[in-house]
This record gives structure tokens, sequence and C-alpha cells, in this order.
């Protein structure tokens, strides 16, 4: 039996997704053998589930996004490190109730791709989902050498909204320990960089931002594209937009002009995490995630865990809070059956602040149903 799965977001870490189906699943069969390998897919809860799957946590003191002092972590094996941008500059690390849509910065993500590099790694994932910014990765390559400038050789303003003064770019001050190091861009969304698909127009929105600070973005890493095409040539424009360029709020953007190479976040973390072997000693797999709906199926951790896990021919079931796909929907994505935590306790705010009881009284339906 193999628990893989991701977060309940808002209720229950990955971590103790495993740890209450395990609970739920012994109740009912005592002896029963169950391997946990939570799961993530570059977003929030990347860095806490390589930890769980044997990687050191490492913490270093970098900017928030608006500028504050915060404690971020990394995960380091050997030379592999796992950097989650949210860490760093996720929507955690707002001050409660405060958005700053134009101005947050990803320099702290840029703090911890250093400091992994003065750990020695010389491979990097590099998770990136759950953005307060929307700055195209500016921050993030200022922090490792690059300077962006106004028209009076002073630096732009941190944030996306800054970028309109942009007059010239000099990417010759990177670090030179990037050009010798692996960098893998991890993420479960293949947005360009800019126009109705991208960071902007799709994201913008969750961080706080009006419909006049969405067209006041986009029109601003149009530029910032534009400016560093002329720095860098036409790689610049490519990249803009290739898929996953629009990721975390255009930090995509930043990390392949750095020479990172875009990979699903899920496959890159199945890799790292020792999925393939796990599977091998597993009969059944137990994936899920807090919502399955329409988005599970878009490269969410739920949907690469079953997908990997039918071309080994293991039966994969599923837990969750909400369920809103039906079951043959469920089926084509290599899911048998989905556990909703509401089968259980209908009211969702219940789920929600109960949502670790509830959860294995819902692993014990599936060792009643299937292991007994």
């Amino acid at each position: 039996m193999l628990v893989a799965a991701d977060k309940f977001k808002g209720s229950l870490t990955a971590v103790q997704v495993a740890e209450r189906v395990t609970a739920g699943l012994r109740r009912v069969v005592p002896g029963v053998a169950v391997e946990a390998l939570p799961v993530a897919d570059g977003g929030d809860g990347t860095v806490a589930a390589a930890v769980a799957a044997g990687f050191e946590r490492c913490e270093v003191l970098v900017a928030g996004p608006v500028g504050n002092e915060v404690t971020a972590a990394f995960a380091l094996r050997g030379d592999t490190a796992v950097v989650e941008m949210a860490e760093a500059s996720g929507l955690q690390r707002l001050p409660t109730g405060v958005f700053a849509p134009l101005t947050a910065s990803t320099y702290g993500s840029g703090e911890l791709l250093r400091a992994a590099l003065d750990a020695g790694a010389r491979t990097i994932v590099f998770g990136v989902g759950g953005s307060a910014t929307t700055d195209g990765g500016a921050g993030m390559l200022s922090a490792l050498g690059a300077r962006f400038l106004d028209a009076g050789g002073e630096p732009v303003p941190p944030g996306g909204g800054g970028l309109v003064e942009l007059a010239s770019a000099d990417l010759g001050g990177l670090d030179p320990r990037l050009s010798s190091v692996e960098l893998v861009l991890a993420s479960d969304v293949d947005n360009p960089l800019t126009g109705p698909k991208g960071a902007p127009a799709v994201y913008g929105p969750q961080k706080g931002a009006s419909p006049g600070d969405v067209e006041a973005l986009d029109a601003a890493l149009v530029h910032y594209a534009k400016v560093l095409e002329r720095a860098v040539g036409a790689r610049a424009a490519e990249y803009a937009a290739s898929p996953g360029a629009g990721a975390a709020g255009g930090i995509g953007y930043g990390a392949l002009l750095l020479g990172a190479r875009f990979r699903p976040g899920i496959e890159v973390m199945l890799d790292v995490l020792g999925f393939a072997p796990a599977l091998e000693r597993a009969e059944l797999v137990i994936t899920g995630e807090g919502s399955l709906d329409e988005q599970t199926l878009h490269g969410k951790a739920p949907a690469g865990v079953a997908a990997a896990a039918r071309a080994a021919g293991k039966e994969v079931v599923a837990v969750c809070g909400r369920l809103a796909l039906p079951p043959e929907v469920l089926g084509r994505a290599g899911i048998r059956r989905a556990y909703p935590l509401t089968d259980v306790e209908p009211d969702v705010a219940t789920c929600i602040a109960d949502a670790g009881p509830i959860l294995e009284r819902v692993a014990e339906r599936i060792a009643r149903d299937l292991l007994t």
C-alpha cells in the first residue's frame, strides 16, 4: 500500500494526509503495510515533500515579497537541491490581509537559489507556484546579479509595476555558477508570459490585482520582454511565448532566461522523491488532494501519480475534501474511485476544520472496501 497524496490546502499538509490515511487503514486492518510518500507538483509544499523523502531541510533568511525578512527553506540531498519559490515569494509570506500585486518582488527567490548554490547544489529543481508576485522574475534575476535600470541609470522599483520604467537590462553580472548547474523549472502550468493566457490575466486577480492592475502588469511585462530582447537577443522573445514562462507571476520566464529546462512539476517531483521504486513495492496506491476537479487533470499531483501508476499496472484510488469529477472522468485519469470527505461529513466548513479525523474515517472506508 502506497500513500502518495498532495496536501489538502488550508487543512492538512501532504505529510499529515499520509499520517491520517495510514491511521485509518490500520484501524481496520492493523497489520497492513503502508509506505508513505507525500508528493507535490512544484507549488507550496514541495520542500516539505522532499524533506519527508529524506532530503535535509536548510533554512536561510531572505527578503519576502514586500521586502520583509522571512526564514525560508530549501531541501538538499547530495548535490541536488529542491527550491520552492513560494517559500520566499509566496502568498503566505504577505502580511495578513495585504496584497501587493504591483510591487511584490521575487528577490527572495533569487536569494534562495543563491543559497542552494552556496550549499554546493549542481542540480536545482525549482518549484514554482503559489506566488504573491507578477514581476516576470526580475527580482529573482536581480538577486542573482542582473541589473534593471531606468532612464536615469537607477534600479527600477520592485515588482511588476515598476518594470514600466525599465530602460536597460544587463544580465552580464549573473552568478557564474549558474552556467554549470542543471536548473529544472518544475510547474503545473504552461501559460506564456503575457496576453490573454499570460501571468497577469490568468493569475493576477488571485493576487489582488484589479482589472486596471492586470492591464498595467501585462503592459509592463511586454515592455520588460522587449528590453530583454535588446539585451540578450531573440531568445528573450522566444522564452516569453514558451510554455511555463507565465508560471508564478512570470518567474518561469526569469528561470528560462537562466537556462532552465521546463518540465511538469509532478513528473519532476516523482523522479526526485523516488516514486518509481516505491510504486514497484505497492499493490494499491492512494493519492489525492483537497479538491479533485478539472484543474486536477491538468498537471496536478493526483493526475501525475495516477498516470504513473496506471503505466505500471497498479490500481489507484483517491482521497479528497471535495469531489467535482464524475466517475467516468476519474476512470480516464486512471483513478478507480474517489473518496471525498463530504461523503462522511456533508458540511464543507466542518470538513475543512476537522479534516484530519474525517480523513481517518474515509481511510477506514477504503480499508473495508478494498482490504477486507
